[in-house]
């Protein structure tokens, strides 16, 4: 399954069953891009999203709100912890735990303010161990590219470095912890694009010009865009050894 298949196919089955020409967000694409280097199957995330909106059919319309993948993403989860039992047992190993998030402290919950449903309680996604292995590993990722920066580049890695450190030892909520790391990776990408070298970026772009040539003209031209800045900015931060620190990285 190549890179654009994935997330084409994904974006095609959630605006399906959304039933109306909804774009995908940055958060979206985030999700997205974290299943696919995960190694999520694709057929399972299709799975996953079609038995959410056959649930959501169920209900009365009134609370049909689903606007994005986010609220998909516990089913997603679900069905990759039993696809991937499933594939243990087939070679004969130990059976694999079950590696969802559970949450005991009702601080650690997001609620997805997109689904308007009363009977439906917060999603339960992130444990207070996962974000905070997740935090040091971004932070250490962080220092390490600090040390082979330099410039303008190094100066906002030091800066986003000690938010990190500071969101290490306190963070009010982890819906305000993932919209602040969210603001971090995007003056990352920002500054990325801004001291990359000139031949750097060119050379850069004709590489996934190249590797999204035969798809260009299936594409619409918005989710073309997307697909190549989310393969430039992907392609410069692996060169600069920078992580993304959004929580969906997990």
């Amino acid at each position: 399954m190549n890179y654009f298949n994935y997330f084409s196919e994904i974006e095609e089955t959630f605006i399906r069953r959304r039933g109306r020409n909804l774009l995908l967000s940055p958060l979206d694409w985030a999700l997205i891009e974290s299943w696919q280097e995960r190694g999520i199957p694709l057929h399972v995330v299709v799975r996953a999203i079609e038995t959410v909106f056959d649930g959501v059919d169920k209900k009365p319309k009134a609370g049909r709100a689903v606007k994005s993948l986010f609220y998909c993403k516990e089913e997603i989860e679900a069905q990759y912890g039993e696809w991937l039992e499933m594939q243990t047992g087939k070679n004969g190993a130990a059976k694999i735990s079950d590696f969802r998030f559970q949450i005991p402290d009702s601080k650690f919950q997001i609620s997805d303010s997109s689904v308007q449903d009363s009977g439906s309680s917060k999603n339960e996604l992130f444990s207070p161990e996962a974000i905070k292995n997740h935090l040091e590993k971004v932070s250490a990722d962080l220092r390490a590219a600090i040390v082979r920066s330099k410039g303008d580049l190094r100066g906002v890695l030091e800066k986003v470095s000690k938010r990190l450190g500071e969101f290490e030892k306190n963070f009010n909520s982890v819906e305000k912890l993932e919209e602040s790391l969210e603001t971090l990776d995007g003056l990352l990408d920002e500054i990325l694009l801004k001291t990359a070298e000139k031949g750097e970026i060119s050379k850069l772009q004709a590489e996934t010009a190249k590797q999204l040539a035969s798809y260009k003209n299936k594409m619409e031209r918005d989710v073309y865009r997307r697909t190549f800045d989310l393969m430039l900015l992907k392609k410069l931060r692996e060169r600069a050894g920078i992580p993304r620190l959004s929580l969906f990285y997990l």
